[in-house]
């Protein structure tokens, strides 16, 4: 079983950056890849970024191409989103995800554990 927490959304003006994390308990995290999602209100949940185990492979939807970031720190148990040049259609409650074995990462059904979520709200 893995726990997830995420933590550092808010409220920021466009164009701002804010950083995400998310820390995992229970198990260690480097035997998950980890995922970052968001759900903006009546959209479906849709995919960020995710990276390996191991730090070496990561995916990314093309609209944060060059605008977010993904990393971990296995030694933490702790896996990052830094966002920046934030846009008002970024907006949404941002989760992490564990996946312990699924092989299409930008799927949602291939992860095993998600955390409860942190909104973000850019304004214009």
């Amino acid at each position: 079983q893995v726990q997830l927490v995420e933590s550092g959304g808010g409220l920021v003006q466009a164009g701002a950056s804010l950083r995400l994390s998310c820390v995992a308990s229970g198990r260690s995290s480097s035997n998950y890849a980890m995922g970052w999602f968001r759900q903006a209100p009546g959209k479906e949940r849709e995919f960020v970024e995710a990276i390996s185990g191991s730090g070496g492979v990561i995916y990314y939807v093309d609209s944060v191409k060059d605008r977010f970031t993904i990393s971990r720190d296995n030694a933490k148990n702790t896996v990052y989103l830094q966002m920046n040049s934030l846009r008002p259609e970024d907006t949404a409650v941002y989760y992490c995800a564990a996946s312990g074995g699924g092989t299409r990462l930008t799927m949602t059904g291939s992860y095993d554990y998600w955390g409860q979520g942190t909104q973000v709200t850019v304004s214009s």
